[in-house]
């Protein structure tokens, strides 16, 4: 089997450390114990072959022998057709992930992402934050009720919400008890912790490097 190559920057500033999405990817390869390599594209020179494979000039995207993909979303799900712990291969738990993956991408990271935009770069009026606080109050109203978004246990949905939720900002807006436990709940595990000190290791030889 070919070996997974997770590709992302070579450096970045500090700010978005601990959050690039290349970690989501690392994550999940923690969590299904699969081999898999980190290689680099350089933050300053989004050059031609950068561009070829991700067409937005952004990381990260995933090569896994002749299969390229790009979007972190697209890589997790790659990756969990290879593991049962990330994805439940019965119809009902597999469609269960499925949504819940997409409901990470699509109902609340589409709205936390821009709403956080509006507020780190001091917008007046933050117009999505009716919107925000709907998304959220229905997602505590969930983690209320079910410790896992579904199929009962941990899987790559999980691991995505998770991500997405556990920005400083989203975290201090509002409270949202059940939410805070699940977002502890999850980076506690291992393969987060793992996934997320190695990412700081890299930009932290990277800020060597360029010294």
């Amino acid at each position: 089997m070919a070996q997974l190559i997770v590709w992302t920057y070579d450096w970045v500033p500090e700010g978005p450390r601990g959050f690039v999405r290349d970690l989501r990817l690392r994550w999940a390869c923690e969590e299904a114990g699969l081999d898999y390599a980190v290689r680099t594209v350089p933050f300053d020179d989004r050059g031609p072959e950068h561009l070829a494979r991700q067409p937005f000039g952004q990381v990260p995207f995933l090569s896994d022998g002749d299969i390229d993909l790009f979007e972190s979303g697209a890589g997790l799900l790659h990756i969990a057709r290879k593991s049962e712990t990330l994805m439940p291969r019965d119809p009902a738990g597999e469609a269960q992930t499925l949504q819940w993956t997409i409901a990470a991408l699509n109902s609340i990271e589409m709205v936390s992402v821009p709403w956080w935009f509006l507020e780190v770069t001091g917008a007046k009026e933050n117009g999505l934050t009716g919107w925000l606080t709907s998304r959220l109050d229905r997602m505590e109203s969930i983690l209320n009720k079910q410790d896992w978004l579904a199929a009962g246990r941990f899987t790559v949905a999980d691991l995505l919400m998770a991500d997405v939720l556990r920005v400083e900002r989203l975290r201090a807006f509002g409270h949202y008890p059940a939410t805070e436990a699940y977002i502890a709940r999850q980076t506690g595990r291992p393969a987060f912790r793992k996934a997320h000190a190695d990412q700081m290791a890299h930009f932290a030889a990277a800020d060597a490097a360029r010294a």
